[in-house]
């Protein structure tokens, strides 16, 4: 036993070691590769380091989350994740000349929301189950941001698709305008709520109902080990979108030669962009800290709506192609039964083993209909 012990102490130094190199390793990497044509073999070794460039991300968010506390710690990540869509999103429109990306923030953006609240939301109440039995968490605070999520993604993304002042599912400039002023005012005034006079809606609850205002059990990193978590982190976040820049037409050739559609593009850049956010959920359920997860989880789909759409709104005075934003029907239909399963889920305020695989069939159903239409 004490040998085993030992090992795991062992492997999670080596761990701690490496999230302090690797945001650094990632820089080195993007150096090397960006604009340049990479052979086969190196987008995997590229692929390999965005990886490991993630999960430090993850850890020095972590780091600077437990500084802050709940909920401005679930924050931190949210951030996180726009900063890293955005900017993949311009950087990928703007690179890709010959191809068409008009559609690539929708997809990214429907991708994100499907992720959040059926993949990162199923596998947190699915461990949380697991591990507690039934964890509870605050139905009015999981409540408040759903509704948020459920009004952004209808505005931006289903609205487009019924309005006739441009062709296709496209906003006017003028609508356009309206829907991101109207994203970034829910968006504030979900902060505000957040973090003002009704915080406590979003701290994690135990069994008994009563509400967990810190985790007490540890004590929080100093002021200067926060501020190099946070440094570290805004390094990592610029590797990470570099370095995917870097491989994606590895993956876009993979999903030519798989015969996946081109939107599945979007899927991956969503799914690497949230990893930091599905590995942060997935632990905080597993310590019996089920509202963080949701925190994240809603939160996020928030972030990549109500801060997302605002900023490719205002880049698309530069961007070479429209955007096109609207969903089509089996999106929509997506959506809606998201809507309505989500909505079951959070009434109650616990979490059951059905719940998180009701999620997690739904987040199957939306990966298999993305690749086969």
């Amino acid at each position: 036993m004490n040998g085993a012990a030992s090992t795991r102490r062992g492997a999670r130094r080596a761990l701690d070691q490496w999230v302090w190199v690797l945001p650094a390793i990632g820089v080195v990497a993007l150096v090397l590769t960006w604009d340049r044509d990479l052979p086969g073999a190196l987008y995997l070794l590229v692929g390999a380091v965005l990886v490991g460039t993630v999960l430090a991300a993850v850890h020095h968010a972590e780091i600077v989350a437990h500084r802050v506390g709940e909920p401005y710690g679930s924050l931190v990540l949210a951030v996180a994740v726009t900063v890293i869509e955005v900017g993949l999103i311009i950087t990928l429109m703007l690179g890709k000349e010959s191809v068409d990306t008009s559609t690539l923030a929708r997809d990214t953006a429907f991708a994100a929301v499907m992720i959040t609240l059926n993949g990162i939301l199923g596998l947190s109440i699915l461990i949380g189950s697991i591990r507690h039995e039934t964890p509870r968490f605050n139905p009015e605070g999981a409540g408040g941001a759903l509704a948020v999520v459920i009004t952004l993604t209808t505005l931006t993304l289903v609205l487009p698709t019924f309005t006739v002042s441009e062709p296709g599912a496209r906003f006017s400039p003028s609508q356009l305008a309206f829907v991101a002023i109207a994203s970034i005012v829910l968006y504030g005034a979900f902060v505000l709520l957040q973090t003002g006079r009704h915080r406590d809606f979003f701290l994690p609850v135990a069994k008994d109902g009563r509400v967990i205002d810190d985790d007490h059990h540890s004590e929080p990193p100093s002021n200067r080990a926060t501020f190099v978590s946070l440094g570290l982190l805004l390094v990592a976040l610029v590797a990470v979108v570099g370095l995917a820049k870097a491989v994606s037409p590895g993956i876009e050739d993979v999903v030519d030669a798989a015969g996946v559609p081109q939107s599945f593009v979007g899927v991956v850049v969503a799914l690497v962009v949230l990893l930091p956010e599905g590995v942060a959920a997935a632990k905080a359920a597993a310590r019996n800290r089920l509202q963080t997860s949701l925190n994240l989880g809603i939160g996020s789909a928030m972030a990549s709506i109500g801060l997302t759409i605002p900023a490719l709104a205002i880049a698309s005075i530069w961007l070479p192609t429209p955007l096109t934003l609207g969903l089509g029907p089996v999106q929509i239909i997506e959506f809606l039964l998201t809507v309505g399963v989500t909505i079951l889920t959070v009434v109650p305020g616990r979490a059951t083993r059905l719940q998180g695989a009701v999620h997690l069939v739904l987040f199957a159903a939306f990966l298999f209909l993305a690749t086969t239409p």
